[in-house]
């Protein structure tokens, strides 16, 4: 694995070479992970895992043309080959009106900040072995777990260069630490499996063994027996391990990408009253060791902590560089780059929490569901229109009651932000993060 210094070299050596080579504006992006996981099950090893990768990718503009290609293969003569490649294939692209680079002027200037994403840790397998036993045994430990999947133990080591022609120049590490149990409760027809599962970049930060194989054994015993869902129109709430994709869905309907295709079911809709005026959501590019941390987006423009949502209105669209220039606006520092063109991708996003708690919020319930977990992809991009396959339990008087599972929840995305409150249980977890929902209005079906 190329230090962050070397990787950078690379990159900019490439983007060199391009502009030698003819090429009017270049960029290199290099790619590099070293992952270990280590599972047992049953208190006995099963897999060991070890994976390296590099890759570096080039993209060149010859006007407005461009080609892109990527490699794993770091030997000078064939990066040479790479770039005298890439050129020729550019200046036989079709022209696209709004293919360049980010403008120069917008580019993230000066020293990269250290978002403390990398601990220095190297993999140790006989202690991430231990580890993987330690959160199986605490999931067994369950009354009512019957069985196992198994426990698994993992890390990681990332590195990341962006070079342009134009003058950026950045890079970063960051190391990752994941631990997880599952487990299966019950007998025969009637079992049930769930997990728990944790992540973060320090070990340090890292959930204990004992939560997280608890939270597993007991979401499987919590699972059996489930019997029908509620049917109609009655009041969702979705389980903070789930709620989380009602954020997902607005940043895809966001991005730039899907408002010049036209393809969003918010497009006209950026002035409107989407949510309750309370309600805040935010990306946190700058957050101390957070999970999607990062100074500068895919394209070299500086990243900037921002309320998507504010007052419960959009506060505008995630923009790459070619997006903007199709739309007339300015990169909103939100690129994100693989091995060719850009797309648009956040940070650490998340939705604010209420002001109330999950159970208060429950109180007035004479019926309804609580999800904890979704299946399916039943979500339409371009009308928002949204049905998904879930279990959970029902609420019953205000109170969780009896699991349930193989029902449908559906509505339509506008309505159902318009409808959403959230409870007081935010925790960041993840790389976007909601509290517990209450949705009213949507429809349940159960088979």
């Amino acid at each position: 694995m190329l230090t962050v210094a070397e990787a950078l070299d690379r990159a900019q050596m490439l983007c060199d070479a391009a502009a030698k080579a003819g090429a009017d504006a270049a960029d290199a992006l290099y790619y590099c992970n070293a992952a270990t996981s280590v599972s047992m099950r049953l208190g006995a090893l099963e897999d060991v895992e070890r994976s390296e990768g590099q890759d570096i990718s080039l993209r060149v503009f010859v006007g407005q043309r461009s080609a892109s290609v990527s490699t794993a293969d770091m030997d000078a003569d064939e990066l040479a080959k790479l770039v005298t490649r890439c050129v020729a294939m550019a200046r036989e692209a079709p022209e696209d009106p709004y293919a360049g680079l980010a403008p120069e002027e917008l580019l993230f200037r000066g020293a990269i900040p250290d978002l403390d994403l990398d601990d220095g840790s190297e993999a140790d397998p006989q202690a991430m072995r231990e580890t993987a036993r330690a959160v199986e045994e605490a999931a067994r430990a369950v009354a009512g777990v019957t069985n196992s999947e198994g426990g698994t133990a993992s890390h990681s080591r990332t590195r990341i260069a962006l070079a342009t022609s134009h003058g950026f120049a950045g890079g970063y590490g960051a190391s990752g630490h994941s631990l997880s149990a599952s487990v299966i409760a019950g007998e025969g027809a009637g079992m049930q499996r769930d997990y728990g599962w944790h992540s973060a970049h320090h070990l340090a930060d890292l959930e204990s063994v004992a939560a997280i194989g608890a939270r597993a054994g007991t979401r499987a015993v919590a699972r059996l027996n489930p019997g029908k869902a509620p049917v109609g129109k009655v009041p969702v709430f979705y389980d903070p391990r789930v709620s989380s994709g009602m954020i997902s869905h607005l940043l895809g309907a966001i991005s730039g990408p899907a408002i010049a295709r036209g393809t969003s079911f918010l497009l006209g809709k950026e002035d409107d009253q989407l949510f309750d005026s309370a309600i805040v959501i935010r990306d946190e590019p700058h957050r101390l060791r957070g999970l999607r941390s990062r100074a500068f987006d895919g394209e070299g423009l500086p990243t900037d902590a921002r309320d998507l949502i504010s007052g419960g209105r959009l506060t505008g669209w995630l923009l790459d560089n070619a997006s903007a220039r199709q739309l007339g606006l300015t990169p909103t520092g939100h690129a994100s780059r693989g091995g060719g063109a850009s797309g648009v991708s956040v940070s650490n996003v998340y939705m604010a929490a209420g002001t109330a708690s999950p159970a208060a919020l429950m109180a007035d319930v004479v019926e309804g569901v609580y999800v904890t977990e979704l299946i399916g992809q039943g979500v339409n991009p371009v009308t928002g229109d949204y049905s998904r396959g879930a279990s959970g339990f029902a609420i019953r008087n205000g109170q969780l009651a009896e699991p349930i599972a193989e029902f449908t929840v559906a509505g339509n995305l506008i309505a159902m932000f318009a409808a959403l409150t959230p409870a007081d249980d935010l925790a960041f977890r993840h790389g976007t993060d909601a509290p517990t929902l209450r949705i009213d209005g949507m429809t349940v079906a159960s088979s």
